[in-house]
């Protein structure tokens, strides 16, 4: 199946070629994670590595590139996060999470047997990733040359990243839209009715009144257990979604499903994950989130509400 990021491939391997450099905007569901290394194999000597922000990301677009191949994960493909990491002497490309890159920038800070290092998803900006980027930039000016960057992102403003890199050549990809129908509450939640209560009811109305599976945004794993709790819905699998959840349930989560599915996901969903099977979103409104407690001097997590471009 062709996807709309396979339109550009030979512009972003001619900007290679020429630059050893490129910014690469396509919307999500483009094709990006799992096409551009794919791409790139026969044009890079050495080892491609690409950065997710997530481990499920990682493992999942790994497992989704060594499929397209008809492979095993660890052959041509592979991945490295913390704590497990399924490469080979065969693997070619190398999904990781942010971390892990700095890692080893440390122990190598040539980058031997590396050709190309892409930044996926780096709209959601992390210190690691922006540390990343930072090094390999200076890796490619002080010792390597020949060491392809490339910058991938859904809403970034290319234009001061690709500044950042030398004015490095920027590849868009104008991506495929499908109608999407929001629906709004036709009033406010009484204030007496707790969160998990009013999303459970939320839920339980969104999969009587359409067909299809059913992805629902909760703010954290707390949320989705009470509100898994208070759900009964026979014939449906409910699937829970999250960063702590062990990678076989997370798996199950985001693999098709022969019957309906309900998917009740932290923004871990958001972004790099494809659930093949889903037709209905239901957003609670709600995200935690890192902030910093000037009072203590500590960083900690508050549940906010979320913006409407957000939701």
């Amino acid at each position: 199946m062709e996807l709309p990021i396979d339109a550009v491939l030979g512009e972003l391997r001619a900007a290679l070629a020429s630059a050893g450099r490129a910014v690469l905007q396509a919307p999500p569901g483009a094709g990006k994670t799992t096409r551009v290394p794919l791409a790139l194999l026969e044009q890079i000597p050495g080892r491609i590595v690409m950065l997710e922000p997530r481990r499920l990301a990682a493992r999942a677009a790994a497992e989704r590139m060594a499929r397209t191949l008809g492979e095993r994960v660890g052959a041509t493909v592979g991945y490295a996060v913390r704590g497990d990491r399924v490469v080979s002497e065969a693997t070619r490309i190398e999904v990781v999470t942010e971390g892990i890159l700095t890692r080893r920038l440390q122990r190598d800070p040539g980058l031997e047997g590396v050709g190309c290092v892409i930044f996926d998803e780096f709209h959601e900006r992390s210190l690691n990733a922006d540390l990343g980027l930072a090094l390999v930039w200076e890796v490619r000016q002080a010792l390597r040359a020949d060491l392809a960057v490339v910058v991938m992102s859904a809403t970034l403003d290319a234009g001061p990243v690709a500044a950042l890199l030398g004015d490095a050549p920027v590849v868009t990809s104008a991506g495929r839209a499908f109608a999407v129908a929001p629906r709004w509450l036709e009033r406010r939640v009484a204030r007496d009715m707790r969160f998990d209560a009013a999303m459970a009811a939320l839920i339980g109305r969104a999969v009587a009144e359409d067909a299809g599976g059913v992805l629902a945004f909760l703010p954290g794993e707390g949320e989705i257990r009470r509100v898994m709790a208070r759900l009964d819905l026979p014939g449906v699998e409910v699937r829970p979604l999250y960063g702590a959840l062990p990678f076989a349930e997370q798996r199950a989560a985001i693999a098709p499903s022969p019957g309906r599915k309900l998917v009740l996901a932290t923004a871990i969903a958001e972004t790099s994950l494809t659930i093949e099977d889903v037709r209905i979103v239901v957003d609670g409104g709600r995200a935690r989130r890192a902030r910093f407690d000037p009072g203590s001097g500590m960083t900690r997590l508050v549940t906010e509400r979320v913006s409407r471009a957000e939701a």
